[in-house]
């Protein structure tokens, strides 16, 4: 049963949105079928930030949050090989995000969260910090769309700490350099740079995650907590802590996740009556 329900997940219909002219400017919008405007959940996925992972890797997370009512916008962003990299990859992102404004659908914009995956997980904290870009910067914009809260799986949430760990790795392609050599882009970039965010921060991280260290989030957390933000983080033991078992909607990693949903829904549709 399990595994046909994943199996439906991922063949879940979707409709195809554009935002930009470059074949990876593009996104999935997800509704369930359940009538009215819907809370969104915004996807962004992992891969080193490299061209040869795609959105496809999240359709069963997609799936599975719209079987649970959310309006699901799972976006593809120029990667490292096929024109991304600093600063076209955030430039991506923002504008993905702000593209929801555009679109005729029964979606709630007050109502809009973000969950990233791996390189994801940082694209979406650094997403949920736009606020404090300074003009120019990738991203600086304002955004017409309010970020509720960020969902991190696995995520670099330490852009330098990435790198130290791995000088010659994914951080370098992406950033294009050391943060020594290029501080003026790590200080936009990094998730830490933005600590603490003004909305509320999950971190789900595996203890044994052999592709990005859970030393990363609990760097995030610290320094959240150590200035009063918002964050949790929930660390996976063993097995069901490995990085790619975060993208398996069977999986603990994602029950950590889907076991806040409710309560992320009834915050949302509070917040929505008040206002």
């Amino acid at each position: 049963m399990a595994r046909l329900r994943l199996i439906l997940d991922v063949l879940a219909p979707r409709q195809r949105y554009r935002y930009g002219p470059h074949r990876s400017q593009r996104a999935d919008l997800y509704l369930p079928r359940r009538p009215g405007p819907r809370s969104v959940m915004v996807l962004v996925h992992g891969g080193s930030w490299r061209v040869r992972y795609g959105k496809i890797v999240m359709r069963g997370l997609a799936g599975d949050l719209m079987r649970r009512g959310w309006a699901v916008w799972n976006i593809e962003y120029r990667r490292v090989g096929d024109g991304g990299g600093w600063p076209t990859t955030f430039e991506d992102v923002a504008t993905a995000i702000d593209h929801l404004a555009t679109i005729d659908a029964p979606i709630d914009l007050e109502r809009v969260s973000i969950l990233g995956h791996s390189a994801g997980g940082q694209l979406a904290l650094w997403a949920a910090g736009r606020a404090k870009l300074p003009p120019g910067a990738p991203g600086g914009t304002p955004s017409p769309i309010r970020l509720r809260r960020v969902i991190s799986q696995a995520g670099v949430c330490d852009l330098a700490d990435g790198y130290h760990r791995v000088p010659e790795g994914a951080v370098k392609s992406l950033m294009g350099g050391s943060p020594e050599q290029l501080p003026e882009r790590y200080a936009i970039a990094d998730p830490m740079a933005q600590v603490p965010l003004d909305i509320p921060v999950l971190l789900v991280h595996g203890t044994e995650d052999e592709t990005v260290s859970v030393e990363l989030s609990r760097n995030y957390e610290s320094a959240s907590r150590a200035a009063a933000g918002m964050v949790e983080l929930v660390e996976i033991e063993g097995e069901a802590g490995r990085h790619r078992a975060h993208i398996d909607p069977r999986g603990k990693a994602w029950a950590a996740v889907t076991s806040r949903l409710g309560a992320y829904m009834r915050s949302d549709s509070a917040s929505a009556q008040v206002a």
